[in-house]
């Protein structure tokens, strides 16, 4: 159940934009989305991170646990998802064209 959440949490942001113009352009992209989907994936954490506290009695496990997170997101948000994107490459430079004096006048009389 567990990895099926995971798993459904992790697919999210990737399939929004099939919700429409709130879901998938103005909700989820960009730092917005970004800010969301890591307060959402902490708040689903909370029941994990409790459990790995009782269990080891020290709050480095959730710590730790917190930090994985915190690394993994920002790979996923950072790096393979603009990879993934397809976005707009950078433009390039515009070429400039300087007049020839001598062309534009053998056009006026």
């Amino acid at each position: 159940m567990t990895a099926a959440v995971g798993a459904v949490m992790g697919l999210l942001p990737h399939v929004l934009h099939h919700v429409g113009l709130l879901g998938g352009a103005v909700f989820v992209t960009g730092a917005t989305g970004n800010m969301l989907f890591a307060v959402l994936g902490i708040v689903f954490s909370l029941p994990l991170l409790r459990r790995l506290y009782r269990r080891f009695g020290t709050w480095k496990a959730p710590g730790l646990a917190l930090a994985v997170f915190a690394l993994m997101f920002s790979l996923s948000a950072f790096v393979i998802g603009p990879a993934i994107s397809g976005g707009d490459p950078a433009p390039g430079p515009v070429p400039v064209q300087t007049p020839d004096p001598a062309q534009h006048d053998s056009h006026h009389p």
